[in-house]
């Protein structure tokens, strides 16, 4: 007797068969998979809408709070970095604890959070010692205040004018409109010499030893007068300072605002050579006088 079907007929049928269970099995777990997903939303949903809705609010009332705060700060007349840096971490206080609110919610377990976050972080400042060191040494420079934006500095080889301090780096800018960026820990524990927002000119002047010093120094003291740059407070020094082999030094030290010291320097030595040859007050110059000793023949 012939079979009903043949091979190929019931190879078809196995596979129909193989398919139709592997369909049913995918549909049991797609319906699995539903199920799951809407029991979690149903049981997490409500409670991640509300952790959610904590965070903004906490970014809107930390903003709020930190505009507060920044008023208040300003009364006490802080550096500007102070005064952002101050801001920023009571914006981020409120952060961590509408933050820690939003966990509880969630049901999340603090402790072993916070024990693991402490782990992290000794790792990393492990990792970052030099960054960590520079922030230090930031802070100790925004709250000592050693210096402040606008002052003439000299430090570690460098100096210049003071254009911004971060937590991180001070910023010296120069005659020459370049920049020095010099790390903060540098600058800490260094020897640091702070000229302030103005500069003393350090000028000398040679003159003859048959000159009349009474009327050399009137006249010193008319071209720092007359000079648009020279500061009337402090008084200006000009005084005899050496009594050299070939001349006599007259010291002219006037100071100037930071900005124009090197403009203030050029002027004033030029204007003190065209006066004193316009008054015939000479100024010498090293000379060698060589004599020859002996019979020549």
């Amino acid at each position: 007797m012939k079979p009903i079907f043949g091979p190929a007929v019931k190879r078809r049928i196995f596979y129909s068969l193989i398919e139709s269970m592997l369909m049913n099995d995918q549909l049991e777990t797609m319906d699995h998979v539903q199920r799951v997903i809407i029991d979690l939303a149903i049981q997490f949903g409500p409670k991640v809408l509300v952790a959610i809705v904590i965070i903004i609010v906490g970014f809107y009332v930390g903003r709020w709070v930190g505009h507060i705060a920044d008023g208040g700060i300003k009364k006490f007349n802080l550096e500007p970095p102070v005064r952002q840096l101050l801001v920023r971490l009571v914006r981020t206080f409120v952060l961590v604890l509408f933050a820690i609110m939003a966990l509880q919610n969630l049901g999340v377990e603090l402790l072993p959070l916070i024990a693991g976050l402490g782990l992290a972080g000794a790792g990393v400042a492990l990792a970052m010692q030099g960054v960590l060191s520079n922030i230090m040494a930031g802070l100790t420079i925004i709250f000592t205040k050693p210096f402040r934006v606008g002052e003439y500095i000299s430090i570690v080889s460098e100096e210049g004018q003071v254009i911004n301090i971060s937590l991180f780096t001070t910023v010296l800018s120069h005659a020459d409109q370049s920049k020095v960026v010099i790390p903060n820990r540098k600058i800490v524990g260094e020897i640091l010499h702070n000229y302030g927002n103005i500069r003393q000119l350090d000028i000398l002047v040679g003159v003859a030893y048959d000159t009349d010093l009474d009327k050399a120094l009137a006249l010193v003291n008319e071209v720092i007068q007359g000079n648009s740059r020279t500061l009337k407070d402090p008084f200006p020094i000009v005084t005899i300072s050496v009594l050299g082999t070939s001349s006599i030094s007259i010291a002219v030290k006037p100071w100037v605002n930071v900005p124009d010291y090197s403009s203030a320097h050029g002027e004033i030595n030029k204007a003190i050579v065209e006066t004193f040859r316009s008054k015939s007050i000479v100024i010498p110059f090293s000379q060698s006088e060589v004599r020859i000793l002996g019979n020549m023949g």
